[in-house]
């Protein structure tokens, strides 16, 4: 995995806590400045601990590993890259928008990439859908 420009060494050791270990299914970033994400959290959350964690006036980057079943009822687990960018944001669109762009191309292996601009956007069904 390449190093995403303006991850902390945090992020980065949490991005890789997501990847080798059973218990984190969640990372969250926040921007500290325009370009510089650190870890807000890391942990395993549900969906709904999940949707809770993003706060209603400032944008996220989140990764976390869905867990659902397929219609023939096999387990999966597919990690989401999701913009979190409510519509209170205001101005700051640019910049998450690059770093997500930026994060995106250096985790090549995630496949299903959002923005969402409030809750309903993350419904589970919506999000198995995506993935499934």
């Amino acid at each position: 995995m390449s190093s995403p420009t303006g991850l902390s060494p945090e992020g980065i050791d949490a991005l890789q806590q997501l990847k080798d270990r059973r218990d984190v299914n969640t990372v969250i970033f926040r921007w500290a400045t325009p370009h510089a994400l650190v870890l807000e959290l890391e942990g395993n959350l549900t969906h709904d601990e999940l949707v809770q964690a993003l706060p209603p006036d400032a944008p996220r980057l989140v990764l976390h590993e869905l867990a659902f079943a397929t219609r023939e009822g096999t387990r999966r687990h597919e990690t989401l890259l999701i913009l979190w960018e409510p519509a209170e944001v205001g101005g700051q669109e640019e910049s998450c928008t690059g770093d997500y762009t930026a994060l995106r191309k250096s985790l090549p292996n995630i496949h299903v990439h959002l923005t969402a601009r409030q809750a309903e956007q993350l419904d589970y069904r919506g999000l198995v859908a995506l993935a499934g």
